[in-house]
Parts: C-alpha cells; structure tokens; sequence
C-alpha cells in the first residue's frame, strides 16, 4: 500500500496548491452522480425508439450498475481498508469524511458501471460517460476520499458486472417484445 499512498499523497499535495479547483471538485465529488442516471434515463429513451433489443440493453445499464453496488458491498467490508484520512489525520479532506471503508470507492463502481454499459448501447453516450467516470475516479481521490487503487478497482468491477450483465440482452429484449403488446407499450416504445 505505500506506492498507493504516496501517490495519494501526491495528488493530495496538488488539491492543496489548487483552491480554486475545490468548489467544482466538491460540487462534482457529491452530485456527479445524478450525471450518470442521466445519462442512463436518455439511453432509454433512445432505446425506445430503436427497438425493444436497444431498449433491454439500455434497462440492464441500470440494473448492472445497482449490482455492482450491491456486489461490491461485501468487498468492502472483506478488505475492510480504512480512509486516506484515517491514516493521513493532516490530510486535505474536501467531502463528508466517511466512516465507511475506502476499497472499492462505490462512486467509481457506478461510474465505471455506467461508462462500460453505455459504450455498449451507445457509443456517443458511452463515450461521454467515460470521460465522466475517469473524472470521477480522479476527482473521488482530489477530495481525499480515497486512494487510487481504490477508485481503479471501482471502475475495473463495475465495468466488469455491466458487462456480463449485459449478455442477457436476449432475454430481456423477448420479455420487453411481450410486453410491447399489452398495456405497457407506451411505456416501451415512442410514439412516432
């Protein structure tokens, strides 16, 4: 863990010599998440109009990303590796010092998530969801959060369960296709 604090250190360092960096830091440290689930509810609603196959892919984006949560939870408390900030009491903190474990971060998780999902679906939107998420990782270790290879881990294993999650595609684009000839259809598909 010493290569993985000192580079804490480093960028630690670095927030301290950019104050005027900290208000958007925060700002997107907090709330950058509601960022993805936007991201996520266009790519459904894209998927509505490209068909029921763009529209399951679109749907598991979300639930891969609460699974990767949900499956990251007992990693947590396993590694059970304490806040920078536990260890570095004069370390610059700019968010909630959290009483919860650091490894993996759960905001690299969903972001990771989200980016590999939506590559996936979409690539625009994939794109735009990678470079949100690298920020993200970076941004969760600027605010002293979190150490780098927590923040890589959470990017590398949400990234990995969208992506098998997204193999039942098949299934749930035959469910939605059932579906498409009842009640829920305007629900499933855009009106052209």
């Amino acid at each position: 863990m010493s290569g993985d604090l000192h580079d804490f250190q480093v960028v630690n360092d670095f927030a301290r010599h950019t104050s005027w960096l900290h208000p958007i830091a925060r700002l997107y440290a907090n709330d950058g998440v509601v960022l993805f689930g936007l991201l996520i509810v266009v790519a459904v609603l894209l998927g509505r109009r490209r068909g029921t196959t763009a529209l399951a892919r679109a749907l598991l984006v979300g639930a891969g990303t609460l699974l990767a949560l949900a499956l990251a939870q007992p990693i947590v408390r396993a590694v059970a590796e304490p806040r920078p900030y536990t260890r570095l009491p004069h370390a610059l903190v700019l968010v909630h010092r959290s009483t919860d474990p650091s490894f993996p971060s759960d905001h690299a998780t969903m972001a990771g998530a989200v980016a590999v999902g939506l590559l996936l679906v979409h690539r625009r939107l994939g794109l735009v969801a990678a470079g949100l998420a690298i920020l993200m990782a970076a941004d969760r270790v600027y605010v002293g959060a979190h150490y780098p290879v927590d923040v890589l881990a959470g990017l590398a294993f949400g990234g990995l369960v969208v992506a098998l999650v997204q193999l039942a595609a098949g299934p749930v684009a035959a469910l939605l296709g059932r579906l498409s000839h009842g009640p829920l259809r305007p629900l499933l598909h855009a009106s052209h």
